[in-house]
């Protein structure tokens, strides 16, 4: 049985492979923003793993019989901070507005988990779950945020920083799993795992 990821993150496929599993990828292609509309008031861990169910079932709909017995993981991340969930920037304009709103505070991280298990073609078992992690953020000078920003990279992630690329510089800490700040939780992933009758191990390569 292969474990698919539905994703396109390559943080998250690292954290796989790194940690034995050499997933199939495949990526949903889900709106976002459509999803999280469609939600009444949602608490923040219902918000990430309502988004991660949707991305998990756009994959199973798009594998057609190509792995009729396969574990399917949708995965989404969001910050927490100053009562707001955000997600990626997109633009520097906002990442640049995000890293001053986040400098020298704190924010939650949260990754919301789907698990669909597949078996001959039909989802048969189903797991889900959210992992918190407190982020403490540096205060970047003006020039250090010009340079980042300038890459790239916070342009394309939640909350518009990284913990294992070029954003960990400024990070000064993190309270909880720093998996899931990179966007997979290993142990969140291996509960789930776990509720579909699936030993993590079996898995890896």
């Amino acid at each position: 049985m292969r474990l698919v990821l539905g994703s396109q993150s390559s943080a998250r496929l690292n954290v796989l492979r790194a940690a034995g599993i050499e997933p199939v990828v495949r990526v949903s292609g889900v709106d976002e923003d459509a999803v999280a509309a469609a939600l009444t008031d949602p608490r923040p861990a219902e918000l990430v793993t309502a988004l991660a169910e949707a991305k998990a079932h756009a994959v199973v709909a798009a594998l057609a019989g190509e792995l009729p017995d396969a574990l399917v993981i949708g995965c989404d991340s969001m910050l927490s901070i100053n009562g707001a969930m955000v997600g990626k920037p997109g633009t520097p304009e906002v990442a640049r507005a995000r890293w001053q709103e986040m400098a020298g505070k704190t924010g939650e991280l949260l990754t919301g988990h789907v698990i669909l298990r597949l078996s001959d073609g039909v989802v048969d078992r189903t797991a889900s779950g959210a992992e918190t992690t407190t982020v403490r953020f540096g205060t970047p000078s003006d020039a250090e945020l010009d340079a980042y920003i300038a890459t790239g990279e916070p342009l394309h992630v939640a909350g518009g920083f990284t913990l294992d690329g070029m954003g960990g510089w400024f990070i000064d800490g993190i309270d909880g799993d720093h998996s899931s700040v990179i966007g997979i939780s290993l142990p969140l992933t291996r509960r789930l795992l776990a509720e579909v009758g699936v030993s993590v191990t079996d898995l890896w390569s």
